[in-house]
């Protein structure tokens, strides 16, 4: 579904994404994994648009997203949820909501029941504004905004960053029964192992902007946690 090839990105002179090559499976979780600064989330904002790629390509159901506007993404059926969450906190959950409506390619412009569903407290909470959301209610909603659109592909990064322990799990339970009931398709950065082993079907290791190991996810061994992933 989405395939990455020989993606290059640079800082300023600083090199920051190396001859990166990833495919992201219909129908899978794929946890994108690696230390901090390492490139996981210039590798999803050079997917999302935000910055230029200096070489290579990113296909999306087969339309190269290079040349693409930013905006086509989300018509094109791929829901972000980026980190730090980037709610607007001054609109009510119903605004934040109805936000990614404009974006859908069948033209509903309800909310869908299902995500009330999906998080009884942003029915609850529907008239608040969202910048009065706790942490974890706030993730909650911009996963909510991001599904809104119906999309195909769902790109998380570091959903559990800063969220309450009751929160994460819900939110873990969540994306598997999105990946696992209907199928949607899940690429997700995320630093808690217990979080990814939980929810990944397979995972990709990042250092230094490169790929350095794949695989399903009972192949996360000791051996490449110590090198890529402890502290």
């Amino acid at each position: 579904m989405l395939k990455i090839d020989g993606l290059n990105q640079f800082y300023g002179q600083s090199h920051t994404l190396w001859d990166l090559s990833l495919e992201v499976h219909a129908g899978e979780c794929l946890c994108l994994m690696g230390r901090n600064g390492v490139g996981k989330t210039t590798l999803l904002n050079a997917i999302m648009g935000q910055l230029p790629l200096r070489s290579g390509s990113v296909l999306f159901d087969g339309t190269e997203l290079a040349a693409q506007r930013v905006e086509r993404r989300a018509e094109l059926g791929i829901g972000y949820v980026p980190q730090g969450r980037q709610i607007f906190p001054l609109l009510t959950v119903e605004e934040n909501l109805k936000i990614g409506l404009a974006a859908r390619r069948d033209k509903v412009r309800q909310i869908p029941e299902f995500i009330y569903e999906l998080f009884p407290v942003l029915k609850q909470m529907r008239q608040r504004r969202g910048g009065d959301l706790s942490g974890g209610q706030q993730q909650q909603l911009a996963i909510g905004r991001a599904l809104v659109l119906d999309p195909k592909l769902l790109i998380l990064d570091e959903p559990t960053e800063g969220i309450q322990p009751n929160v994460v799990a819900e939110i873990g339970d969540i994306i598997r029964r999105l990946n696992r009931e209907i199928g949607l398709t899940v690429l997700l950065v995320e630093q808690k192992l217990p979080f990814a082993r939980k929810v990944g079907d397979r995972f990709s290791l990042l250092d230094r902007g490169r790929v350095v190991a794949s695989g399903a996810m009972p192949q996360l061994d000791e051996q490449l946690i110590r090198t890529y992933l402890t502290v």
